[in-house]
Formats: structure tokens, C-alpha cells, sequence
């Protein structure tokens, strides 16, 4: 049952004078709910507990360990800002620090001493503007994942109709799908060689599914015909390539729109090969683009492992052999790469596609574009997701014995499990953890450096990292492993910004010093 407080807004004080929180206090208190911070790390720390469910912050510059400049900085590095506005109250008045401020996100500026119904009105202000502001976004998303979610139930409907007509069961257009998704997936980790991101991979993947509409052109007893074609036959068959591009290229509408520019790139050019035999232009290496070069693959691959009307289906192992060694004809190396590295993964995919599962998939990618979406990034349906999933994240962290950490390089600050935090007889939140007396006391520092330098030299690709190091627990020394998750920006090229990881006590699984000198090496 509902408190009155929990269906006030929130609003957080961050001030570490205890009477200046003390009047905005009196002057908020009656129709918001409060929090305090007495310094920027404990603003933070509340922050990422709570989240949007802060409707406003109350914002000083100068506190002691995080002063309010870097509290902001945080919030853009989270992009907390986006959601939660931030007045900053401080008397420092200058225009450099006005101007600052103004540069790191905040939505208004009061100088001190400051006027009560000033500092009422701006709050209720600033509250509403963002509630709006939030009504407004979540009604664009529900707009663009009903406008996604009906785009992509044409082309299926479209695809399904070809697939029909071609005498298979409509599984090959969901196979492509999840083959090009993998493979766009992989190709990302990859490389950065190609101009796509991951808001393409939707696009790229829903696009696929229309590679053969050219085929209703196709007389039906060429199409089905069991046999091996003749070459008058096949010349016939291979002009569904420029069929398809061309009904797409004669559409009244619409020829600005990004799928249909990329299903023309496909349909036309997916029986392209990288060495320049394919057709139906003879287009080699990266002439071909980067969408119609992946269906391309990944429509072998299919066709390669399944049962047609003129073949009986090729094992995966085969078909993967028979694809590296240019019997289907030749492929971007890259993407060879890419099919081998998702290899398995796909296998186990396919063996199991079903319809749910397509959808499930489709979901996700109209997430990702929803996420990607510059004016969606505070929509009220993320916002619900990411709450669900910060409450799971909680929750599990309450109950963990292990030391779980949330390491951030600039600035240097390591916010700890609150039960592991409470055994090593430390904060949740620490400023730069390696300058701390307290933690150099319980972890050796060259240790922690030497786990520093790993995560630095990790990849966004391969960002795991484990070591054996030792902690004080009740001034005993024990041997924990460390495994770590490096975090990149999404920004090209992506930036080291931190790591998350769990410190695992293994002691029981080492036996004493003496009786195996080499344990934890």
C-alpha cells in the first residue's frame, strides 16, 4: 500500500552545509519529498540507487571528495541528465561558473542568498516541464514501435508470399533474418570499417527479408523445378536480382526512406561475389555493399542446410567447409570471419527458430532502435524497463556474499555491495580507491595496479578480465579472484570509462602455502 511520500516527487539536496539543506527543507519539505547529501559522492551514490525516481536536484558546487561540477560530470557520463533536471543553487556567482554549469546540463542557475518563492516556483517549474517533457517522449516511442512493428509485418507478410510461391516453408526468410543479425552483431565487435552502427542492424535485418521478391516474376515450373537448371533456364532465374531492385526502385512513394534504399542494395546485389563473378553487375570487393555482402552469406549458408526441391539439406558442418573452401563462390574474408566466430551460436539458433522466437528478436531490435533514438532516450517505456531491471540488480546485490564493485576511471570512484562494503568496514562509495588508506590496508596496491593495467588492455570485444589477489577479511589475509568486465563509451573510437565486476573468496579451494607453494599462479 501506497504512502503519502511515495506519491510525492523526490527531490535530492546535495549541500554540505546542514543548514542550507535545513532551508531549502522548510521551504520544499511540505509538498515534496526530501533527500540529503551531504557531498557529491553520497549524491551520487543516491542517484544510482534511485535513479528517475529523483524528480529534481538541488545542486552545490563546492563540497568536499565530489564537488557539484563533478557530481554533473557523472551525469552526463550515466546520462542521468537527460532524466533528471538539475538546478544548481550555489554562491558562487561568477560568469565562468554560471557558464559551466550551464555547458554540463543544468536546467537553471540560483545565486545565494536566494528568494523562497524564487526557489518554489523554478522547482515546481522544472518538475513539470520534465514530467511533460516525459509524457511527450513516451508518446513518439509508442508511435515508432507501432510504425517498426507494422513495417516489419509487411516485408514478412511480402517475403512469405514469395516463399509460398517458391515451394518452401517460410522458415528461410526467418533464417536470414537471424543469420544477418548475427552476423552484423559480430561484425560490429569487429571492426569499425564499415559505416553502419548498431541502430543498422534492425534496419539491415528487416531489409533481408525481401532479397528474393524478384522471384514472383519467376515462372513457377523454373522456380520449383527439381532437377538441375539449364543454362537458358538460369539465365532466367538470375534476372529475380534486378526484378526485385527495379520494383522496389518504381515504388510512388517512399524511395527516401532508408528500408527501402537498403532492400534495393540487397535485392540487386546479393548475388554479387567478392572476386567480381557474380551478377548481376559484376560488382567486387566493397563495390558491393556491406548489407547485400551479409545476406549474401547468410542466404548461402540457408540454402546450403536445407532441404530444396532439387537437394537434400548439407549438414552444418559441411555446408560451413564447403563455404571457406570458395565451392559457393567468394566471400569478404571478414565476414567468413564473422560466420565462424558465430558458427555454433547460429547452429543452435536454427535448430530452434520458431516464430516466438523471430518476434522476441524483433522486439529487441525495435528496442535498440528506440534506444538509439536521440529523442527517446528518457521514454517513459525505458525508463519502466530500466526501473524493473534496477530493482532485480538490488535486490540480488542485497543478497550476494561475494564483493561486487561498479569502478569508474574519471573520476576515479568504486562504489562497493552494500553487505561486502559492511565486512570490509568501508563506504559504498569511494574516491579514488588506490589513494584510500583504508582499502591500501585490506588489498596490496601493486595488485590492484596490475588489474588496472589488464583492464586497460582489453578490448571492446574482449573485455574480460580474472586474477588471484589477496584481501584482508577480520585481518587475516584470503585468496579471492577477481573477474572483471571492462566498459566502453559507444562513441567511435569507443574510450575505456570503467569495469564492473565480483572478487570471489577462494581460500577453502587453495590449499595452505606449504603444501602447494603454487597455488593462485
Amino acid at each position: 500500500m501506497s504512502t503519502q511520500s511515495e506519491n510525492k516527487y523526490k527531490i535530492l539536496i546535495a549541500d554540505d552545509s546542514e543548514m542550507n539543506r535545513m532551508i531549502l527543507t522548510d521551504i520544499l519539505g511540505d509538498e515534496y519529498e526530501i533527500l540529503e547529501a551531504e557531498d557529491g559522492v553520497q549524491a551520487v551514490t543516491i542517484l544510482q540507487k534511485m535513479g528517475a525516481e529523483i524528480s529534481l536536484v538541488l545542486l552545490d558546487i563546492v563540497m568536499p571528495r565530489m564537488d557539484g561540477f563533478e557530481v554533473l560530470a557523472m551525469m552526463n557520463r550515466y546520462k542521468w541528465i537527460e532524466d533528471i533536471p538539475v538546478i544548481m543553487i550555489s554562491a558562487e556567482n561568477s560568469a565562468s561558473y554560471v557558464e559551466r554549469a550551464y555547458e554540463l546540463g543544468v536546467t537553471d542557475y540560483i545565486s545565494r542568498p536566494f528568494d523562497t518563492l524564487i526557489v518554489q516556483r523554478r522547482a515546481v517549474n522544472t518538475i513539470m516541464l520534465y514530467a511533460k517533457q516525459r509524457k511527450l517522449v513516451g508518446m513518439v516511442a509508442d508511435q515508432i514501435y507501432e510504425r517498426e512493428k507494422s513495417s516489419s509485418l509487411m516485408v514478412q507478410i511480402l517475403s512469405h508470399i514469395v516463399e509460398f510461391r517458391n515451394g518452401e516453408s517460410g522458415l528461410h526468410v526467418v533464417h536470414i533474418n537471424t543469420l544477418t543479425e548475427m552476423l552484423l552483431r559480430r561484425l560490429l565487435q569487429k571492426t569499425d570499417k564499415y559505416h553502419i552502427g548498431y541502430g543498422d542492424i534492425s534496419l539491415i535485418s528487416t531489409a533481408s527479408a525481401l532479397h528474393d521478391i524478384g522471384k514472383i516474376a519467376i515462372p513457377g515450373e523454373i522456380l520449383n523445378k527439381p532437377g538441375r537448371l539449364t543454362k537458358e533456364e538460369f539465365e532466367i532465374m538470375k534476372t529475380h536480382s534486378m526484378v526485385g531492385a527495379k520494383m522496389l526502385e518504381e515504388l510512388l512513394f517512399q524511395q527516401e526512406e532508408p528500408l527501402v534504399r537498403v532492400a534495393y542494395e540487397i535485392c540487386r546485389w546479393h548475388h554479387e561475389r567478392y572476386d567480381g563473378r557474380g551478377y548481376p553487375d559484376g560488382l567486387k570487393g566493397d563495390e558491393i555493399p556491406i548489407s547485400a555482402q551479409i545476406v549474401a552469406l547468410a542466404d548461402v549458408y540457408d540454402a546450403l542446410t536445407s532441404e530444396r526441391v532439387y537437394k537434400k539439406a548439407f549438414s552444418h558442418e559441411t555446408a560451413l567447409q564447403m563455404i571457406v573452401n570458395g565451392e559457393c563462390g567468394a566471400f569478404n574474408p571478414l565476414l567468413l570471419e564473422c560466420l565462424m566466430d558465430i558458427a555454433d551460436a547460429a547452429h543452435e539458433e536454427l535448430k530452434t527458430n520458431s516464430l516466438s522466437r523471430r518476434d522476441r528478436r524483433e522486439m529487441r531490435n525495435i528496442a535498440d532502435k528506440m534506444l538509439h533514438h536521440e529523442e527517446l532516450a528518457g521514454s517513459e517505456r525505458t525508463l519502466r524497463m530500466l526501473e524493473q531491471e534496477r530493482e532485480k540488480y538490488q535486490f540480488f546485490l542485497s543478497k550476494a556474499a561475494d564483493i561486487l564493485f561498479d569502478y569508474t576511471s574519471s573520476p576515479s570512484m568504486v562504489t562497493v555491495s552494500g553487505a561486502a562494503a559492511a565486512r570490509l568496514g568501508l563506504e559504498e562509495s569511494l574516491m579514488d580507491p588506490l589513494q584510500d588508506e583504508r582499502v591500501r590496508a585490506i588489498v596490496d596496491v601493486a595488485a590492484l595496479q596490475k588489474l588496472g593495467e589488464a583492464l586497460l588492455a582489453t578490448t571492446p570485444a574482449e573485455p574480460e578480465v580474472q586474477m588471484e589477489l589477496d584481501v584482508i577479511i577480520d585481518q587475516k589475509p584470503r585468496r579471492h579472484r577477481a573477474i572483471c568486465r571492462a566498459t566502453w563509451s559507444s562513441e567511435e573510437p569507443p574510450q575505456y570509462i570503467g569495469a564492473i565486476g565480483k572478487v570471489i573468496d577462494i581460500s577453502e579451494e587453495c590449499p595452505e602455502p606449504e603444501a602447494d607453494a603454487g597455488c593462485g599462479k
